[in-house]
């Protein structure tokens, strides 16, 4: 598995901006204590496939700062042969997922985007609780979706992650 160092070498070596590796150590950090609550309570989880995949969530950040980013980094951890797994956390990370549909909308490669393994939840999840370098509650992300006009769709969708991975770490 990518080693947490390895990680943030993989990032720098990109090219990614300080303020965006910043930002992925603090999802990371979330990321594994939502991880370890949840194995705490009895499921199964791989700490460090979540590590791995939260300190590389944002890579496409490199090349862009849109919604492509997760297809961006996607590929580029395919192409640096990065775990599969770690990949697929990748991709799947963009707020709590997209469907085919929405990927057409929005002109990324028709794909599946919603997280289904724990893993990929965890770190979408934490992902979404943390701006920039700042964690905040569930109940603030909805809120500053709302204020960006996003549809209620995904904020329910947001909304229904949260309480799903909170119900399963505590």
């Amino acid at each position: 598995m990518t080693t947490r160092a390895e990680a943030i070498r993989f990032l720098e070596e990109s090219g990614c901006a300080p303020n965006v590796i910043e930002h992925c150590k603090e999802v990371a950090s979330l990321a594994v204590e939502i991880a370890e609550k949840a194995k705490a309570a009895g499921m199964e989880v791989d700490l460090e496939l979540v590590e791995a995949g939260a300190l590389l969530h944002d890579a496409g950040r490199c090349r862009t700062h849109e919604i492509a980013h997760a297809v961006e980094g996607f590929r580029l951890a395919t192409s640096r042969r990065i775990e599969p797994e770690v990949a697929e956390i990748i991709k799947r990370h963009i707020g709590a997922g997209i469907s085919k549909e929405e990927a057409k909308e929005l002109g990324l490669p028709e794909d599946d985007y919603f997280p289904r393994s724990l893993e990929e939840k965890i770190v979408a999840h934490a992902d979404n609780l943390v701006k920039g370098t700042k964690r905040i509650t569930a109940q603030d992300r909805l809120e500053l979706m709302r204020k960006k006009n996003v549809s209620e769709d995904v904020i329910q969708r947001i909304k229904r992650l949260a309480e799903e991975v909170e119900k399963i770490s505590h």
